[in-house]
């Protein structure tokens, strides 16, 4: 579910797009959008505080055709993607099904994780790129 929740919308439009004889589905909770409040750790580990809020959007549905009928999927986007909500919902109801788990495991799941990582390492090697050494030369008065 994370993969799909913190997908590119353009790379999980694409991914979708590829998806042929998708069931039915009826909204339960139309996507709508809602702030959440974030929260933050002092030294990663350390005391918690209220970092801020963000927009998030969530949906529920209900497939309604074929072998899969009645399973619920849920998602929760960052952001106000209401079109990203509904077809990640839609994923996780089928992921709950075998055939369909394997199948969106393999031509969707796995090349989106592909692609965020490719976009972690991209940002890790320019951020890389600016990274300065100092060095203290020691004056003589010592």
């Amino acid at each position: 579910m994370g993969a799909l929740a913190k997908a590119d919308p353009g790379e999980l439009a694409e991914h979708w797009a590829g998806l042929s004889e998708l069931p039915g589905w009826q909204r339960l909770r139309a996507p709508e959008a809602g702030m959440v409040m974030t929260r933050g750790r002092i030294g990663g580990d350390g005391q918690r505080f209220n970092l801020g809020e963000v927009t998030v959007t969530r949906c529920t549905v209900r497939i309604t055709d074929g072998a899969e009928q009645g399973l619920t999927g849920h998602a929760y986007v960052m952001g106000r993607d209401n079109t990203h909500a509904e077809r990640a919902a839609v994923l996780d109801a089928l992921l709950q099904e075998a055939s369909w788990a394997a199948r969106l495991e393999r031509t969707v799941i796995r090349p989106l994780l592909a692609a965020a990582t490719a976009r972690r390492t991209a940002a890790a090697r320019k951020a890389g790129a600016t990274k300065v050494n100092f060095t203290t030369v020691t004056r003589g008065e010592d």
